[in-house]
């Protein structure tokens, strides 16, 4: 835990986590397919023992202890995982016909996740637990994909149809927009590979309840990105 910082920072962030959960199980029970909506409450469920073993890593220091070892454990053991399943989605076909079941809509609502997240991430500059490139006073605009996914879920998926061009020009910037964020922490954290931010580094994903930033959310938000430029790529061929 972050010593000294403010409780509601903490609270905020966990309430963001639990609504990236939510919203992935509703992303599932709202599928087309009956099949994969007999699986939400299993992937609800394997969520929640992956959050909690991300847990007990964190408060047990194992990100936290050893900044000088390469690669760093968090990628080790949290992230790594992590893209490990998003590969196994695209590459075999029951993970790319559970894909191709998953409403473009639900998965836009993911996105809405990330106002409540660069919003901690901003208390946490503020409290010196993260640097000022993290936040959208630095190098981070991410909070635009969160603010204007209501306005692509309605002019863009629900009035008049899918606009797909258009959708597909969103999801790709605002991927690149993740992206961005997910480079200038990585080599914002403690680690032989740290490039920037050396007088404020970021520690804070190292800490309970942060590492569940980058061991769920992002790998989320990556895969509701993913997913929805394979299906707009592929309503267009």
């Amino acid at each position: 835990m972050l010593e000294n910082l403010p409780l509601f920072v903490s609270i905020v962030f966990i309430l963001a986590t639990i609504l990236t959960l939510l919203l992935v199980f509703w992303t599932v029970k709202n599928s087309t397919s009956l099949k994969v909506r007999g699986y939400a409450s299993g992937i609800l469920v394997a969520l929640v023992i992956w959050l909690i073993i991300q847990g007990v890593l964190t408060l047990n220091n194992v990100y936290s202890a050893f900044p000088n070892f390469f690669p760093p454990t968090i990628l080790l053991f949290g992230i790594l995982p992590a893209l490990i399943t998003v590969l196994i989605l695209f590459v075999s076909k029951t993970g790319q016909r559970f894909m191709d079941s998953l409403m473009l809509t639900n998965l836009t609502c993911i996105h809405l996740v990330r106002i409540p997240v660069e919003l901690v991430l901003y208390w946490l500059f503020l409290n010196k637990f993260i640097p000022e490139l993290m936040t959208f006073e630095g190098r981070n605009f991410d909070i635009i994909a969160g603010l204007t996914a209501p306005i692509v879920i309605y002019f863009g998926l629900i009035k008049s149809g899918v606009k797909t061009k258009v959708v597909l020009l969103w999801n790709v910037i605002c991927l690149g927009l993740l992206l961005n964020i997910v480079v200038n922490a990585f080599l914002s954290a403690p680690s032989p590979v740290q490039k920037f931010a050396f007088d404020q580094p970021n520690i804070a994903i190292l800490h309970f309840p942060f590492s569940w930033l980058p061991t769920f959310i992002v790998p989320v938000v990556l895969l509701s990105h993913l997913i929805s430029i394979r299906k707009l790529i592929n309503s267009r061929g």
